[in-house]
């Protein structure tokens, strides 16, 4: 028998909308080389590579090209995948170690939560290069581990906005996060974008990792501790982030299961 491998759309309720990872549940540990193929068979955002240890699962995560050190929305399709697959039982909590240590998602009913290092922004002066290649008039611009985070004027221009991905590609930065309040009579308090052409990435479609820089953020603004977002890529998803100061920040979605196959090569 080959290898399972399990397509989730995470941080949506519906299929063909929010972000779609492979999670693969391994019975043995595999070769780097191995899992980055694999990766980029699959063709998608992240693959997410799971090995069951002690009180846990070893996780790894890798784009199409390049191995990354967190990724949000595959870590939430592989717990669902956990649980819909009888890994594990609905009550019991899923438990990752990863190279962002140790990592922990929970069942909420219909919303899985995931427990994550905080990431907090500092604001600097951007290259000349990155408003070229925004086109888009910006408040301020902010650097955290993640990448620039980039606020600007409106809602709309987070939705319109459509960078030029080669000059993107030359800055120093892999990763671009746009963000801005919503309108007034939005259901969401904020609305983002990432766009991250060095890692193969030209838009992600919904970015749990990103949430861990957006949360105290806008909790500085808006002077809350739960907040309701919607990431404005074309396929769209809705994150809950609730983050009341310290080291974590909480970061809840959904994620349906469209597709199950076997890898012949392992």
């Amino acid at each position: 028998m080959g290898q399972i491998i399990t397509q989730v759309d995470a941080f949506t309720n519906r299929p063909f909308a929010g972000n779609p990872a492979a999670v693969c549940v391994l019975p043995t540990r595999q070769n780097e080389r191995w899992m980055q193929n694999v990766a980029q068979e699959m063709n998608l955002s992240e693959t997410a590579f799971l090995v069951k240890q002690d009180d846990g699962f070893n996780l790894r995560w890798f784009t199409p090209t390049i191995e990354v050190p967190l990724c949000g929305h595959a870590t939430l399709a592989s717990a669902h995948v956990l649980w819909s697959e009888g890994h594990l039982s609905e009550n019991e909590v899923a438990r990752f170690y990863t190279k962002s240590g140790v990592l922990i998602a929970k069942l909420q009913g219909e919303w899985i939560e995931l427990d994550f290092p905080v990431n907090h922004s500092q604001e600097t002066v951007a290259p000349r290069e990155l408003k070229q290649a925004l086109g888009v008039p910006y408040k301020s611009v902010f650097l955290n581990s993640f990448g620039y985070l980039v606020e600007l004027e409106s809602e709309d221009l987070v939705r319109q906005v459509q960078p030029n991905f080669q000059i993107l590609k030359t800055l120093p930065i892999s990763e671009i996060i746009v963000t801005s309040l919503t309108d007034s009579d939005s259901e969401y308090d904020f609305v983002s974008r990432l766009f991250a052409p060095g890692l193969g990435i030209d838009e992600d479609p919904v970015t749990g990792a990103t949430h861990c820089c957006l949360a105290p953020f806008w909790r500085d603004r808006l002077h809350k501790d739960e907040l309701l977002a919607y990431q404005a890529s074309r396929r769209g998803g809705v994150v809950k982030v609730r983050y009341t100061g310290g080291d974590r920040v909480f970061i809840a979605g959904q994620a349906v299961t469209v597709l199950r196959g076997e890898l012949f090569t392992i």
